[in-house]
């Protein structure tokens, strides 16, 4: 049968505000909504039934008044701070731009010039720190526990499944708050180090600059299961993934624009081999180009056996410079990780595909939602730390 515009407008919508209530806690609702959605699928693949059409339009009204209120209030609070990680606070720490300006007035001159020498020498440094800030800020907030190794009573995070084998540039941080240390000792936290460095990363390699607030606490805790819980996937579906970014506070235009650092980010077989022998010739379509790209990466990343860890760019354009490129990617079809090109392609994707034309068509447009985008995202903050946090001499290790 075929599904008319109306039922694949409306399906969409329904199962992305579906993400929103299932996501915020809402979990009767969720189950009501559950049962329905099967029903609405049987009338919509039927297309028989005016039943099925009414049904989602009161769908459409009660979960806008349910949500109103919910949805404001996530808006507006995930333009300021949050409590933790999950939970927004009423008086929230405060953060601002002139928080070191009389302990430590050489602090973003001493990041940018050490990301400077990094990025010079290494390019794909940029996209190790802009990760690294990345999967910091979504398990306890921007509070550097990412940073931490593990000791014999603390596990950190690295090595969490989500995270070994595919983060680098600790050394980088830790180069940085040693002349810090030497400079303002005691004063610069390793959280707001990290943030500094991620703006200065994407600015030395063509992105767009934004002011970062500071005032971060390093936590004296890490959570290995967060980490595995909370930070997206190559291969994970679009909705599960819009889910995680609205659990920070983050919308869906956030999760397009942020996924745009993939622009100069780099992947491993092991996170890309699924797609390439996947859907990939699907999604991209019989053209020479495509087929040559698609056989370059079966060289790089053999369908068995060894070669987990061998990279290649996600944007196979322009890898080193930070523009718009990773979209006309998705756009060609030839998104590399499936979590990517799901945005385009996607079923669910209706707004995200969207999302997707626009900053491929306007370059200004991805620079300043970016831009804004990485500023909420540095603003989820994890209010324990601020309570009982520190400033870590080393990166690596709470203060003894």
């Amino acid at each position: 049968m075929k599904l008319s515009r109306y039922w694949a407008r409306t399906s969409i919508r329904w199962m992305d505000q579906f993400v929103i209530i299932c996501s915020t806690h809402y979990y009767f609702a969720c189950l009501f909504f559950i049962f329905i959605g099967g029903y609405l699928c049987i009338e919509c693949l039927s297309n028989k039934s005016k039943q099925g059409a009414n049904l989602v339009k009161m769908l459409d009204q009660i979960l806008m008044m349910n949500m109103k209120i919910d949805i404001e209030t996530r808006n507006t609070a995930s333009t300021g701070l949050m409590k933790s990680s999950t939970i927004f606070a009423s008086a929230d720490p405060p953060l601002t731009l002139d928080y070191y300006k009389s302990t430590c007035p050489t602090v973003f001159e001493i990041v940018r010039q050490e990301m400077e020498c990094q990025v010079l020498s290494n390019p794909r440094n940029a996209a190790f720190i802009v990760r690294l800030h990345f999967h910091d800020c979504f398990v306890q907030g921007c509070d550097g526990s990412v940073l931490l190794d593990d000791t014999i009573s603390l596990k950190g995070e690295k090595k969490a499944s989500t995270n070994v084998n595919s983060l680098k540039g600790f050394r980088i941080i830790d180069r940085i708050k040693n002349k810090l240390e030497s400079e303002c000792p005691g004063i610069v936290s390793c959280a707001d180090i990290l943030t500094i460095a991620a703006r200065d990363a994407v600015i030395l390699v063509g992105g767009p600059y934004w002011d970062v607030p500071v005032g971060r606490k390093d936590s004296k805790t890490a959570s290995y299961d967060l980490a595995r819980e909370n930070l997206p996937t190559a291969n994970e579906g679009l909705l599960s993934i819009i889910s995680k970014f609205l659990y920070q506070g983050l919308s869906v235009t956030d999760m397009v624009a942020l996924a745009g650092a993939h622009t100069i980010g780099m992947a491993r077989c092991k996170n890309f081999r699924a797609r390439i022998y996947g859907d990939f010739a699907a999604t991209s379509g019989k053209n020479p180009l495509s087929d040559l790209y698609l056989s370059s990466l079966k060289s790089i990343c053999p369908a068995t056996g060894s070669g987990d860890n061998n990279v290649t760019a996600m944007d196979n354009v322009t890898p080193n410079l930070f523009d718009n490129s990773f979209y006309h990617t998705l756009l060609r079809g030839e998104g590399l990780l499936s979590s990517d090109q799901e945005m385009y392609s996607s079923v669910f994707g209706m707004e995200t595909k969207k999302l997707v034309q626009i900053y491929a068509e306007d370059p200004v447009a991805f620079f300043k939602q970016f831009s804004d985008s990485m500023v909420k995202l540095g603003n989820i903050t994890n209010l324990d730390s601020f309570v009982s946090g520190e400033v870590r001499k080393n990166c690596r290790f709470p203060n003894t």
